[in-house]
């Protein structure tokens, strides 16, 4: 359903798309005004009066069908489909739909206007044997996107905008007045105003100007504009944020269970501000050890159904780019009020385990709790004491860490999987040119953190996901991970073979052990990184669901987000549901929760590009000064287009276009990974070591075009 607007009521255009989506994501069903304000979420009188008008809007233009006074059905015809376009790289597309299994074939020609991922209403063509269904768009639905960045090119009479995006393969025509002081050659964020039919480019107006590309702070808003995500906060957010009371009351205290007087403290990256998370230890008088995971109390500020929270929702989490942080929530919450700086008094929601010395879990409780943090680590501090065995509270941090190795080596004998790649980091100076390309050391101290973090997520969900005996199960949000897709693993599988390794494919158990084997077996080999990434590309993707079916990856049958509420929106959820159940309240709606769900991966997803954008936008900008110069590659990618070389010591990748390769004419095997020679039979295989030399730079694409070297 579209996001409301605060005193602007809801688009009609809108809203009647999200009736449409309704009805044609259930063809077969029957909807009256009733159903649909349900199925919607609304409750507003004068929304479910609108209803009734697109109602008979949708019926008068032969959308749907009315069987029977009030009630209505999508059309009855194969004439008509209704879904999502994807189109490709070579400027067909195919509309996803539920109405027939197969994809929905659409010819260059037939698009009309579609851009990628729009919502489109498709006329079937009659169906020809041995082929996919084909058709061509008849009307626009719902745009994917309102917005596009990219340059505009200002003429004596008018000017074009060219956007980044090769999915956008049109140029925007916009007339002079609509430029909004935007000069030639800047960035811009444009939107299309008009585009009439039989007419090749639309009309558009500049709505923003960034700048001037190549300047840091205009290409890092431009990177979030780019995957529609805000870098503020509206003054109405901020005053809403400004608004709660940081002082904690009388009230507070009475209600907590108060671990002020109990060792604790955070572990963080040196460059956080916003602690989610401490931990607290203290050996109790049976000689077991009560560990408290202490996160912030974030819902006990943000209320649910305020401007805040309607923002946080909207978000659903923090987008950290190469030299900032987006926040989920204003500065004042996630910096100040909830993160739990040292030597303050802060109030959380704990979940409190007692292991006894050889990390078995004996008792657990969950609830709010007041603490005070007594020192502020990072996680090289940390990993010092845990080195040498002396420093500030080295006993606690040398029990914990004893604690929480034993917990990882329980956590992998039970089929969890081993994925560490390394995470890349800049030294930035202060116009934003990157001086260092380095890579963070994941040691025994984030394994510490992560470790405990782990152990109350999994406790949390199964706490509330283990159905009692004659107990109604409640909804709650869950972190879920599908098992692998067999067809990738058995391609994962010959590669494999190749090198001398095998999975067993057998079970998960024996598949997850296998895979670590592999994973241990291969390292300082050539294949490593082959191996790695292929690895990865083989597990499916997790997200969040209501519906739970264990994460695969770290072999939990339950599992949940709880830790991080300051920077992801469903941990809110969680800490919101596990409050209510634990005061005996009634399930939440599932589909609600669902949604919020399906956002919530949605944004997860769009904040992960934008960061892998940053980076490559700075590893780009790093290279600029390197042309000619020779490094040390390993093939990362293989298409028909090339080879893809990631070089070793920085990570910074480019592409070995085909045409490049001059001494024979190669053909891709996709099966293999690979570009093989027609004549000659040479072979450049993913994982290979190769030298390049750094041919050209294109910072405004974000490539890297390198030449082999032969050794």
């Amino acid at each position: 359903m579209p996001r409301k607007q605060k005193n602007k009521g809801i688009e009609k255009k809108a809203f009647q798309n999200s009736i449409l989506n309704v009805f044609s994501n259930n063809p077969k069903k029957t909807y009256n005004y009733k159903q649909l304000s349900k199925e919607l979420l609304v409750k507003k009188s004068e929304e479910k009066g609108l209803i009734l008008e697109i109602l008979n809007d949708l019926n008068s233009q032969g959308y749907i069908d009315e069987l029977s006074p009030g009630k209505y059905k999508l059309k009855s015809t194969t004439g008509y489909v209704v879904g999502r376009i994807e189109i490709t790289q070579g400027g067909y597309g195919f509309v996803v739909t539920d109405t027939i299994e197969e994809d929905v074939f659409i010819s260059k020609n037939n698009l009309n206007q579609a851009l990628n991922g729009d919502m489109v209403k498709v006329y079937l063509y009659a169906r020809r044997k041995k082929h996919n269904p084909e058709g061509e768009v008849v009307e626009i639905l719902e745009r994917a996107r309102e917005t596009f960045v990219g340059i505009v090119d200002v003429q004596e009479r008018f000017a074009f905008f060219e956007a980044d995006s090769r999915q956008m393969p049109y140029d925007l025509f916009i007339p002079l007045e609509k430029l909004n002081g935007a000069k030639h050659g800047q960035k811009v964020i444009a939107k299309i105003t008009d585009w009439p039919k039989k007419v090749k480019n639309p009309f558009g107006e500049v709505v923003e100007v960034l700048g001037y590309p190549g300047v840091h702070e205009t290409e890092m808003h431009a990177i979030l504009a780019e995957y529609g995500l805000p870098y503020t906060f509206s003054e109405e957010v901020e005053a809403d944020a400004n608004s709660i009371p940081s002082v904690i009351t009388e009230n507070d205290y009475n209600e907590r269970r108060d671990f002020r007087n109990t060792t604790t403290f955070t572990i963080d990256p040196d460059d956080a501000k916003d602690f989610d998370d401490a931990l607290s230890v203290q050996k109790l008088p049976n000689g077991n050890w009560e560990i408290g995971v202490h996160i912030a109390d974030v819902t006990h500020y943000v209320k649910a159904k305020t401007v805040l929270d309607d923002e946080a929702l909207e978000r659903a989490t923090s987008v950290y780019l190469v030299d900032r942080v987006v926040p989920m929530l204003p500065e004042r919450l996630s910096n100040f009020i909830c993160s739990l700086r040292p030597n303050e008094e802060k109030l959380c929601f704990s979940a409190v385990f007692e292991l006894d010395d050889d990390a078995r879990l004996y008792d657990e409780w969950f609830g709010k709790t007041v603490i005070f943090s007594n020192r502020r680590f990072t996680y090289r501090e940390a990993q010092e004491i845990i080195d040498n065995g002396k420093g500030e509270f080295s006993e606690e941090l040398l029990k914990l860490n004893d604690l929480a190795q034993k917990l990882r080596a329980y956590r992998f004998k039970g089929g969890a999987i081993s994925f560490e790649r390394d995470e890349v980091k800049f030294d930035i100076d202060e116009s934003g040119k990157p001086l260092r390309v380095y890579f963070r050391e994941h040691g025994l101290s984030n394994e510490l953190v992560e470790e405990f973090m782990l152990l109350a997520n999994k406790q949390v969900a199964t706490y509330i996901g283990k159905k009692e005996p004659n107990k109604e199960k409640k909804t709650f949000v869950y972190r879920v991970h599908d098992e692998p897709n067999p067809e990738k693993l058995q391609k994962f599988n010959r590669i494999l073979g190749k090198f001398g390794h095998r999975l067993l494919t057998n079970s998960s158990g024996n598949i997850s052990q296998t895979l670590n084997k592999v994973l241990t077996d291969v390292k300082g080999k050539p294949e490593q990184d082959l191996v790695e990434t292929l690895a990865v590309r083989s597990m499916a993707k997790a997200e969040y669901s209501t519906t739970n079916i264990g994460h695969y990856g770290l072999a939990f049958d339950y599992y949940t987000h709880f830790t991080s509420p300051i920077r992801r929106y469903p941990d809110m959820m969680v800490h919101r549901m596990l409050y209510h159940y634990l005061n005996n309240g009634e399930s939440k709606s599932k589909k609600k929760y669902e949604k919020f769900c399906q956002h919530s991966s949605e944004m997860e997803q769009l904040a992960t590009e934008a960061e892998r954008a940053s980076i490559k936008y700075k590893q780009v900008e790093f290279m600029m000064d390197k042309i000619g110069r020779v490094f040390e590659g390993i093939i990362s990618g293989v298409s028909e287009y090339g080879i893809f070389v990631e070089i070793i010591e920085n990570k910074c990748e480019g592409l070995v276009s085909v045409r490049e390769l001059d001494d024979d004419f190669y053909e891709y095997d996709e099966d293999n990974y690979w570009l093989i020679g027609k004549h000659k039979g040479k072979i450049y295989q993913l994982g290979d070591k190769v030298k390049v030399e750094v041919l050209r730079t294109n910072l405004a694409k974000k490539q890297l075009d390198f030449n082999l070297v032969e050794n």
